[in-house]
């Protein structure tokens, strides 16, 4: 199919994510997010790990984008990020496997690192939802973003899932080369929220068998903030100031499955995992400011295996 200009003009000199490197993805060259504008994925499928109103019992359906606009040195999902998997679909098979996952029966849409393909993601949302496409449709994503482009996605979009992975600008410096990420993202979150407002839930229960079924997100936002090592202290100010701004009108997922990697040997203070410890510690904060619409981690889950195969399936 012949993309309009709304698509393609947007990657002639690429200011999509916050650092605006000003690349001609159109003509074949990588900015920072390392792919050029054609649209390369690595697994379409269903998801079951995560949070349970996102994923049901019927998974979600997740969409994972190669590149990425951050590039953490301690990345989980290393081999994508730095686009070293790949395959190349159109604008049209897009939409094609958002209709064959929602066929599948996927609780949602699950668009993982989606930033740097937003104008073609655009495009095929709408040539989806023009043939039937009616569930919700998730946006999973680092938090680095510009309003800009999130406005693009305004009304297309009903459940943001953002990281706020720091509020101290010499980690985001350290480990996502990023200084601007606490200012980023707080911008971000803001146009996040104020597209889709407070959470609602479904009282459909269809994609959940167990006896006290949790029900799916229809519309909000899940904040994700990741555990890292040796980093309690900006942890809880992530949690002060997504609870003092946002209150109960957010859900906060606190994560502790951070697995070190072998590309972290750089970073020694991050070749570890979090402790059982470090992590009580966090949610007791969480719990002592008073959150209440959050997730916590239980179990093993710092483990290599909860990372998916990036096999090209669905694609």
């Amino acid at each position: 199919m012949n993309l309009s200009a709304e698509v393609t003009s947007p990657y002639r000199s690429c200011t999509l994510c916050p650092h605006r490197c000003g690349t001609d993805r159109l003509s074949g060259h990588t900015g920072r997010c390392r792919v050029p504008a054609d649209i390369y994925l690595a697994r379409a499928a269903l998801h079951y790990w995560e949070e349970p109103c996102i994923s049901g019992e019927c998974g979600s359906g997740t969409v994972f984008f190669s590149g990425c606009n951050l590039g953490c040195v301690f990345c989980q999902n290393y081999s994508i990020a730095k686009a070293d998997v790949g395959q190349k679909v159109s604008v049209e098979r897009l939409s094609e496997i958002f209709l064959e996952l929602k066929a599948k029966g996927a609780a949602n849409i699950n668009l993982v690192t989606p930033t740097h393909y937003v104008p073609s993601i655009v495009e095929a949302l709408r040539l989806a939802k023009a043939q039937g496409l009616t569930i919700p449709i998730v946006y999973n994503t680092g938090g680095y973003e510009t309003v800009e482009t999130l406005r693009l996605l305004d009304g297309l979009v009903d459940i943001y899932l953002p990281d706020f992975k720091y509020l101290d600008p010499a980690l985001s410096a350290r480990y996502s080369h990023a200084a601007d990420y606490p200012e980023v993202a707080k911008a971000a979150l803001a146009e996040m929220y104020r597209q889709v407002g407070n959470p609602e839930l479904s009282a459909d229960m269809s994609c959940h068998t167990d006896d006290e079924p949790v029900p799916l997100m229809k519309k909000g936002i899940i904040v994700r903030h990741l555990a890292l090592p040796g980093c309690e202290d900006d942890s809880r100010a992530v949690l002060r100031y997504l609870y003092e701004t946002y209150g109960d009108r957010i859900y906060i997922s606190i994560m502790n499955q951070y697995t070190p990697l072998p590309h972290v040997a750089a970073y020694p203070e991050l070749n570890r995992r979090i402790t059982e410890d470090e992590y009580d510690r966090l949610t007791d904060y969480a719990v002592d400011l008073g959150i209440e619409n959050g997730f916590i981690q239980e179990g093993e889950t710092a483990e290599e295996s909860f990372i998916p195969e990036f096999d090209y399936e669905g694609v």
